[in-house]
């Protein structure tokens, strides 16, 4: 009897033991697969805080620095189109490639508004 209460004791501890950890392994692999990239506009022009990123969850951040409205679109995917000093946030999700982003306010890509991001 005190065996077989031991024994339940043990199974316990180890089933608690893996439950405590498994939502801290599930967070952690999240949060390694996503990747924040700032993206300044401005008129006429892009700047990215980086230009490459890891396959998995890419968030841009778009701060409209410039003087009139801008977007962002990557990926079949676009920010609103948002008024100068405001921002705006894209979540992707980008496999392994290059990808072509751009505004696509009239006029925009072709003043030099676009360029070429990298996923590894």
């Amino acid at each position: 009897m005190l065996r077989l209460k031991l024994s339940t004791g043990v199974v316990l501890a180890a089933v608690i033991a893996v439950l405590a950890v498994t939502p801290l392994a599930v967070a952690h692999t999240h949060a390694a697969t996503s990747t924040t990239v700032k993206v300044k506009a401005t008129d006429f022009h892009f700047a990215l805080s980086t230009k490459t990123a890891h396959h998995g969850i890419v968030i841009f951040k778009l701060t409209n620095k410039g003087h009139t409205k801008h977007d962002f679109k990557i990926a079949g995917k676009k920010t609103p189109l948002i008024n100068p000093g405001s921002s705006a946030t894209l979540k992707v999700t980008l496999k392994k490639g290059t990808y072509k982003y751009l505004c696509t306010f009239p006029g925009h890509a072709a003043l030099g508004m676009k360029g070429t991001f990298k996923v590894t």
